[in-house]
């Protein structure tokens, strides 16, 4: 699990309502001063960072090498839960963390860098991912959080922030977000009907997609049809292992809700462009956020495919529109894509039963019915 810690070593004229929230999203790492440590004596279940030894918290954070040699002489002193913090300014600065790290002192290190970031961090994460020492990245927004947390994939162990706003830390929560797993069920092909020609949709991802992965598309908000990625080679095309040929303009798709207590919401496929994100999802419902590079919409003939999961003794009537075409790929039941146009009725493919109704896009308690 990624961490969060919160620079509140001052207080702020909104520092009360920062805690709280951080508390309601359960970030319990801050930072504090002697300005700021009584405001948290009596919370039991925050852990507190300082750089004043005075200060019982639960982290020492050495901010001066001398001080902790100093102490190395102290049989009084305790290293057990000590960390150091560090401006990084030059390659001698990434060789003296790297050396620090290996010393076995300390349980993390807090790095701050102000000009240059992406390669040195690439170059910590690189040297200190195989020992126990954790890398923690100072940084100043939400948006360089999130670029530490995913620098060379692994990312740092964490991050350091001081937050301006409730709605940073909002932002800091969904970015430590733990993996979205989706409920898939199997349906049965009821019924298929051709269609001469409707708008196509077609969603070129900036990541690539594996075998076995692909994006939840629906014409109504009560079911969804796992549309596999473009990722087989054929003698005709070359494998788009980018690409989803996803559906028509009207269909839903599954895309992150901003709330992170929700696992997702939905878009209309025509309202999609390139800077938006969905919701990637394997054969076995394991989903990850992915990023749009285009959309491209052209008309093509299609297929309507219609369907019905028993669901608690209950049938659950849903259907989804592809484009007919070799490529096109649904999931049957034992996490196989398989071309839309050798399904048959009577086959079975993966699908996920939604909220029903929504609202732009949110689940809503409503009745609606949807043909």
């Amino acid at each position: 699990m990624k961490k969060i810690i919160l620079d509140l070593e001052s207080k702020s004229d909104n520092f009360k309502e920062l805690v709280q929230e951080a508390l309601n999203k359960n970030i319990v790492n801050f930072l504090v001063s002697q300005e700021t440590f009584q405001e948290f004596e009596k919370i039991g279940r925050v852990k507190l960072y300082s750089k004043d030894s005075s200060i019982p918290s639960k982290y020492l954070v050495y901010d001066d090498k001398s001080r902790f040699e100093e102490n190395l002489t102290n049989e009084n002193v305790a290293y057990k839960n000590s960390g150091f913090f560090i401006e990084l300014k030059s390659k001698e600065d990434e060789r003296e963390i790297i050396e620090l790290s290996k010393t076995g002192y300390f349980d993390f290190i807090i790095v701050s860098a102000k000009d240059w970031k992406i390669i040195p961090f690439e170059n910590l994460i690189a040297e200190l991912h195989s020992n126990d020492t954790d890398l923690i990245a100072s940084v100043e927004s939400t948006k360089e959080a999130e670029l530490m947390l995913k620098t060379l994939e692994k990312g740092v162990n964490g991050v350091l922030m001081k937050p301006e706003g409730v709605d940073e830390i909002f932002e800091l929560k969904k970015l430590i977000q733990t993996k979205i797993h989706i409920e898939l069920t199997k349906a049965k092909i009821t019924n298929i009907q051709t269609i001469p020609d409707a708008e196509r949709v077609c969603i070129d991802s900036t990541s690539l997609l594996n075998i076995g992965e692909g994006f939840l598309v629906g014409s109504t908000a009560t079911g969804f049809c796992l549309i596999h990625s473009e990722t087989f080679e054929t003698q005709f095309i070359s494998s788009r292992p980018f690409r989803v040929n996803a559906g028509d303009v009207s269909s839903y798709i599954l895309v992150p809700d901003d709330n992170p207590e929700l696992i997702y919401r939905t878009k209309y496929l025509c309202e999609l462009k390139g800077g938006d994100r969905v919701l990637a999802v394997t054969n076995e419902g394991e989903a990850r956020i992915v990023s749009i590079g285009r959309v491209k919409i052209e008309t093509r003939p299609m297929l309507r495919f219609e369907m019905e999961v028993l669901l608690s003794n209950k049938v659950i009537n849903i259907n989804c529109i592809c484009q007919n075409a070799e490529t096109v790929r649904l999931i049957d039941v034992n996490g196989k894509a398989k071309s839309v146009v050798d399904i048959k009725i009577g086959h079975e493919v993966l699908v996920h039963i939604g909220p029903g109704a929504t609202h732009f896009g949110t689940a809503i308690k409503e009745t609606i019915i949807e043909k």
